[in-house]
């Protein structure tokens, strides 16, 4: 059992942290936000338990995993299996909302104010809660693409309507073997675009959202504050998103808490 003091001691802590954020944001020029797959989670898109229960109960007895994410790497006999299942977690994780309001009360923070994200997530969050499409940079992909497997081209296609179909028509965990999305190029199959090897299709979209915050980067002066929210070791956000270096000149030395500024001075921050 807690102690009433501890709870006290917690709450105040609490209160204090969320105080000096709101006056870090106040404070500052500009606002880059690096969120990870931590801030969708406080969101409520979980990958397992109930909503795992709810939604892939059938998967999990045939397959005998217990989770979405161990479902997504399965090796399934066929496309129609296949598609049955990403079909499904698509359409729960990309076009329908967030159990909770996290994204909306974050755009509400920053709304009206100078700011950018970067961020490894790939659900849509952001836009769907009201972030300026060219203030997005989504490093690793987006659930709501497809590409060629190959690939033999740099092309994505939106999704949507093919996997609403699939959604909507699978029986058995297959879906029509006329679903089954093929690259209208080379005839392959088309898989997510989502970066997971070197497969992954950088198209036009993603280049001109990368220029775009490096071009955020390179122009703001002042204090910018840079906020990363549900970042892991795994993931860090302020670094190369294309080389991969773990080093980045855009951390500044003034912390609060899990934030940082950044002033005319720079340092070098090292990212696991």
């Amino acid at each position: 059992m807690f102690s009433s003091s501890m709870i006290t001691r917690s709450t105040e802590g609490c209160s204090d942290k969320i105080e000096r954020l709101r006056k870090a944001l106040s404070d500052a020029d500009a606002v880059v936000i690096g969120a990870g797959a931590g801030l969708s989670t406080s969101a409520g898109y979980t990958y397992s338990g109930e909503r795992f229960d709810k939604y892939f109960s059938d998967f999990g007895k045939k397959y005998g995993f217990r989770d979405m994410y161990s479902g997504g790497f399965y090796p399934y006999a066929t496309p129609e299996e296949f598609w049955a299942y990403w079909s499904r977690y698509i359409f729960i994780n990309r076009y329908m909302d967030a159990p909770k309001k996290v994204y909306e009360q974050l755009f509400r923070l920053v709304r009206g104010k100078d700011y950018f994200v970067i961020t490894t997530n790939v659900d849509h969050c952001f836009q769907r809660a009201g972030f300026d499409k060219k203030r997005l940079f989504y490093t690793q992909g987006d659930y709501g693409l497809f590409q060629c497997s190959v690939p033999c081209h740099v092309n994505t296609y939106d999704n949507e309507e093919t996997i609403r179909e699939m959604y909507a028509r699978q029986e058995n965990m297959r879906v029509p073997t006329e679903l089954v999305p093929k690259c209208p190029v080379c005839g392959k199959p088309m898989t997510m675009n989502l970066r997971s090897d070197d497969t992954f299709v950088e198209d036009e979209g993603w280049h001109a959202a990368a220029e775009r915050y490096s071009n955020f980067l390179r122009t703001r002066r002042g204090k910018v504050l840079y906020l990363e929210l549900g970042v892991g070791y795994n993931t860090p956000v302020f670094c190369s998103s294309r080389t991969g270096k773990k080093t980045a000149h855009y951390i500044g030395k003034q912390r609060i808490s899990d934030v940082a500024y950044q002033t005319e001075e720079y340092e070098e921050r090292w990212c696991a």
